[in-house]
């Protein structure tokens, strides 16, 4: 990244063990904050915490019911899972909720769950697995697969979906969808189409960053290392020099999740995520929280932090 890249900051709303009259209450509050740009759901279809049985809402559905009710924040999942939708259903959603939100979609992706095989377990070589635990592919009826094939569908799945954001009718035909007579109208408002982001970190993975993305997404601490995020940064760095892309055109993102007990602990992380090339921070906070929580990220963090920015 380079040094004049600007810098984003976005809330993350975790639609478990909630009700719909919270998310969008915080979402409201969130569009009232200057300081907060983007606001993102998950892609669940079971709690990954807590009671199995508790409340959760499937993501684009409430996506698209957020987002006529804002009117200033950028808006997606972090991330779709690439193998709950078919590739072209997923591109009329998408163009659907662009639309509503009168150009505001980013469209979040990631491959979803996958399996390792005991050779590659064994070896060290294994791909980041998906997020999505078996129990919840079990109940909907998913089938994960190899870290291999999961690539290899993301990337049709982001070609399918960027060819129906700009053309008029075409055909496809990879190696895990076939297409015949696609047509996609009306258009995103956004051209050629709302942004891409993909999360991942594994080194396959990070080569369709490079290859395809606009945004790369990693989870930040505590889940990982600030040393494990710069030396993804890195593999990425190499992989778009391989491919004759400049670095810098693929914005570094991370979420982190937090508490609101220690503010000081929150801002050193953020200016040292910043300062690593980290341009598009989403933070996350666990309960207990304010009742206000984008003011109190405002305040409490974003604020104070850009008072001591030297960057």
């Amino acid at each position: 990244m380079t040094e004049s890249a600007p810098v984003t900051f976005g809330i993350k709303t975790t639609p478990m063990h909630t009700t719909y009259e919270q998310i969008r209450r915080t979402w409201l509050q969130a569009d009232e904050v200057p300081e907060l740009e983007h606001a993102w759901l998950w892609d669940h279809m079971l709690p990954l915490a807590g009671p199995p049985n508790g409340n959760l809402f499937e993501g684009w559905t409430l996506l698209a019911a957020l987002a006529p009710q804002t009117a200033r924040l950028r808006l997606g999942l972090l991330v779709t899972n690439n193998l709950i939708r078919q590739p072209a259903v997923l591109g009329k959603v998408a163009t659907t909720v662009d639309v509503i939100s009168c150009g505001r979609l980013v469209l979040g992706i990631g491959v979803g769950g996958t399996v390792r095989s005991a050779a590659a377990e064994q070896s060290g070589q294994a791909e980041s697995p998906g997020g999505n635990g078996p129990a919840e592919y079990a109940a909907y009826g998913l089938t994960a697969v190899p870290p291999g094939e999961g690539i290899g569908r993301l990337s049709e799945t982001i070609t399918i979906i960027r060819r129906m954001f700009t053309e008029d009718v075409f055909d496809f035909d990879g190696r895990y969808y076939t297409l015949s007579g696609t047509i996609n109208e009306p258009k995103p408002v956004q051209r050629p189409g709302p942004p891409v982001l993909v999360g991942g970190s594994g080194p396959r993975l990070l080569r369709l960053v490079a290859e395809q993305a606009d945004i790369w997404n990693i989870p930040g601490p505590p889940h990982a290392s600030m040393e494990f995020l710069v030396e993804r940064s890195r593999v990425l760095d190499q992989h778009c020099a391989d491919i004759g892309r400049d670095p810098a055109s693929v914005v570094r993102s991370t979420q982190l999740v937090i508490s609101t007990d220690d503010p000081a602990s929150v801002r050193a992380t953020v200016t040292g995520l910043v300062a690593a090339g980290f341009r598009h921070i989403v933070f996350g906070v666990r309960p207990p929280a304010p009742g206000n929580v984008p003011r109190w990220l405002a305040d409490e963090i974003i604020k104070p932090v850009l008072r001591q920015a030297s960057w």
